[in-house]
């Protein structure tokens, strides 16, 4: 798919986006989980130009052409806070024969809007001040949703494609698509899931369930699904993180949550909006994150309709990496992705977890 026809599908997202902008107070109460992020905003006017510092590992950096995925997966582990899910790939055409966990919608009310306790890093990690120490006064030169240190498409010109689900929470966001989930599962079709910490606060029982299936990859969608910048920019009306303080709050708050639950840290970021400048790229690799872009957006911010989620997931060139959502029950998105699986995999498609292409 063309940039440009990618730029208007994302732009048309907008109203739903915001619908999952940050609320106003703090991000809900999940230890271990961010402080809302404090200071006054960075100005770029104001702030001498000081030459960004390399990142490593870098975030756009390719690993070489993926071993090809199973085509069976493993036994599903018991979901449980401290262990982590096996990490083995599903990516085979064919059903899987493995019994799908049972869909368990989560019960839990919406939490309170209670500010947290800023978490510690997690070993191996760079120290918040450390990482504002390194990049303060650090100028972007770029932003958007295509920014050195986004992956955009599968390395090494892979014939299979990436299926990623977005589930931002908050108000209107913490829905569940047990549509979509259930159609993946019958077609033992593999997708990367992007969780947001304010939708996993508001589903646990539901996270569990997709944590413990090895045909899904859990990765990090923020704390508070802001848009990820240095300078305080905003992206369809939600604000931005400010500086690198705030940017590294953005990031570790949910990578702390996320390492807890699942026993081992995510590989994968996305921010809320997808929308990330230069710098910031930079911290998310500091703190062992790769961030995904896209290159095919199927379901338009979960604004799109069914038919034409079906055409744009049909449309997605192989190698690419898809972005939808899976936190709308009552958008086309479920309907869309089931139309246009049985079609792609008669016809030979084959698709992979984000981890099971970046090794």
């Amino acid at each position: 798919m063309a940039l440009s026809r990618r730029t208007l599908l994302a732009a048309a997202a907008g109203t739903a986006l915001a619908g999952c902008a940050p609320t106003p107070a703090a991000p809900p109460a999940r230890p271990p989980t961010a402080a809302p992020p404090t200071g006054a905003p960075s100005s770029a006017a104001s702030a001498s130009v000081v030459p960004v510092p390399s990142a490593t590992p870098s975030a756009s950096a390719t690993s070489s052409a993926p071993a090809p995925p199973s085509a069976t997966p493993s036994g599903s582990p018991s979901p449980s806070a401290s262990a982590a899910p096996s990490e083995v790939s599903s990516a085979s055409a064919t059903p899987s024969a493995s019994p799908a966990p049972s869909e368990v919608p989560s019960a839990s009310p919406a939490p309170s809007e209670v500010p947290s306790a800023s978490p510690a890093p997690s070993a191996g990690l760079p120290a918040r001040a450390a990482v504002t120490a390194r990049y303060a006064g650090a100028v972007p030169t770029a932003w958007g949703l295509d920014v050195p240190g986004v992956l955009t498409t599968l390395p090494d010109a892979a014939p299979a494609i990436a299926l990623t689900f977005d589930a931002c929470g908050g108000s209107g966001g913490s829905g569940y698509d047990a549509a979509l989930v259930a159609t993946l599962r019958a077609h033992g079709v593999p997708a990367t899931l992007f969780l947001n910490a304010r939708w996993i606060d508001a589903n646990p029982r539901v996270f569990e369930n997709l944590a413990a299936d090895p045909l899904f990859e859990i990765a990090n969608h923020g704390t508070a699904h802001r848009p990820l910048s240095v300078t305080g920019r905003s992206a369809y009306g939600i604000a931005g993180t400010r500086d690198p303080g705030e940017v590294y709050d953005e990031i570790a708050g949910n990578l702390a949550g996320l390492t807890a639950l699942l026993g081992r840290p995510p590989r994968f970021f996305r921010s809320g909006t997808a929308h990330y400048d230069d710098v910031a790229t930079r911290i998310a690799a500091d703190l062992g994150q790769r961030i995904a872009g896209f290159s095919t957006n199927a379901d338009g911010g979960a604004t799109l309709p069914a038919a034409q989620v079906q055409r744009e997931l049909t449309d997605a060139a192989p190698g690419g990496i898809v972005i939808a959502h899976m936190n709308r029950p009552a958008s086309g998105t479920a309907r869309g992705v089931a139309a246009a699986l049985p079609a792609l995999l008669a016809a030979g498609r084959t698709f992979v977890r984000l981890s099971d292409a970046f090794r």
